[in-house]
């Protein structure tokens, strides 16, 4: 996927988890922050973030904050670009072979999974996750308590026993990952569900991208270290 319009800028500070001020032209702007999480690691005084332009002149803030150089890595921080990722890399042909539908936001009994998809005589759902948390070259999920992470993985392993296919994907918004694991120290409870669902045959994913300024692109598998 690609982005319009993209700039540089200095981030400053983030007042609420929706918006941030950052030093532009010379003067300080206020921008939407697609992400809201906590993101503490990524936004730090001085960095160099990355704005995309917005065409809505009915928009409260000219500018979306994509991305952060985060001393050197460059990490996309859209929190809506995951799942755009993802739909181009199946439909690239990625994910399944002879995949013939892939559809997004589809409800099966009370839950609401990313996408439903369907390959041959396979049937299945998957969930996807952006990650933008890393440590030393590890990628972690996630970056605060999610009981909403949790339950869609014990949604997937229900699927899984009423004869779906069922995979959650990790997508990893930034390059050059040795490992993805899940973030025990902060959401214990996570890591387990997310090991529950492997043991039940629950497919697991882990894909970093190809991150600039104005694209991200789902490259390489990354090993998996739960």
């Amino acid at each position: 996927m690609t982005y319009d319009h993209i700039l540089p800028a200095k981030f400053l500070a983030r007042p609420n988890r929706f918006i941030a001020r950052v030093g532009l032209n010379g003067g300080v702007e206020i921008v939407h922050v697609k992400n809201t999480g906590r993101c503490r690691e990524l936004l730090l005084p001085g960095r160099t973030v990355w704005l995309e332009g917005g065409e809505n002149p009915a928009r409260k803030t000219k500018y979306d904050l994509v991305a952060v150089d985060k001393d050197g890595l460059l990490v996309n921080m859209d929190a809506q670009a995951p799942n755009k990722v993802f739909a181009e890399w199946a439909e690239a042909g990625h994910f399944a072979d002879n995949l013939t539908l892939l559809r997004p936001e589809t409800k099966w009994g009370s839950s609401r999974f990313d996408f439903y998809f369907e390959a041959g005589e396979r049937r299945g759902f998957v969930e996807v996750k952006g990650v933008t948390l890393e440590v030393d070259g590890h990628a972690y999920f996630p970056d605060a308590p999610t009981e909403r992470g949790v339950k869609h993985l014990r949604e997937l392993v229900e699927a899984k026993k009423q004869g779906y296919e069922a995979a959650v994907c990790f997508v990893i918004q930034m390059a050059g990952m040795k490992s993805f694991s899940p973030n025990d120290a902060t959401h214990p409870a996570f890591g387990q569900a997310l090991r529950e669902a492997y043991a039940a045959g629950v497919e697991v994913l882990a894909v970093e991208c190809d991150v600039t300024p104005d694209s991200l692109t789902m490259t390489r598998p990354v090993p998996l270290a739960l």
